[in-house]
């Protein structure tokens, strides 16, 4: 039998937090019922945010959205050496995990795993966030309207990744 130290993490963490509890003298059992029903209400409370985005995502892909703002960008996007099979990825990428992870699928299946364009989409899936999404979760948590520079810095940081996802491919694969 072969053991590594990834097999005894999860124990070794729950080991420590109820010896922690003991030594304490806290009530470990109560305190992780609290804390499951304080979660339960936070997930109700953003639940009507992340129905309307999910609802937004299916019907900007339903209604054929994403293929004309795919085909509007495609020219200056090849012309920057952007794979075009990515453009919907990067297009869907901070709106959707699921819709993105789906794309990514689709890149996938109509390429070689060694091409260009599963290789960009890897590292751009990799290097970015659903933005959207995580502003709607943590900000409808937290009860926060006002955004301020936050939208601007994550998608700046998005394209970025997008950006980068071409170079670090380009600089690892086909330089080095």
């Amino acid at each position: 039998m072969n053991f590594s130290i990834s097999d005894f993490i999860i124990p070794t963490i729950i080991a420590v937090i109820l010896v922690t509890g003991l030594v304490k003298k806290v009530d470990v059992f109560n305190e992780f019922l609290e804390g499951a029903a304080e979660n339960l209400k936070t997930a109700v409370s953003i639940l009507p945010a992340l129905i309307a985005l999910m609802t937004c995502v299916g019907m900007f892909k339903s209604s054929g959205g994403l293929g004309i703002i795919t085909s509007l960008i495609s020219p200056i996007t090849d012309f920057l050496g952007f794979p075009s099979e990515c453009v919907p990825l990067a297009i869907l990428r901070p709106v959707s995990g699921s819709g993105s992870i789906a794309m990514y699928e689709s890149i996938l299946s109509d390429n070689h795993p060694d091409s260009f364009a599963v290789r960009v989409a890897s590292v751009l899936l990799g290097s970015t966030e659903t933005t959207f999404y995580t502003m709607a979760v943590y900000y409808g948590a937290a009860k926060i309207k006002n955004t301020r520079q936050t939208l601007v810095a994550a998608i700046s940081a998005d394209f970025t990744g997008f950006v980068f996802s071409v170079f670090a491919v380009r600089l690892f694969f086909y330089i080095l």
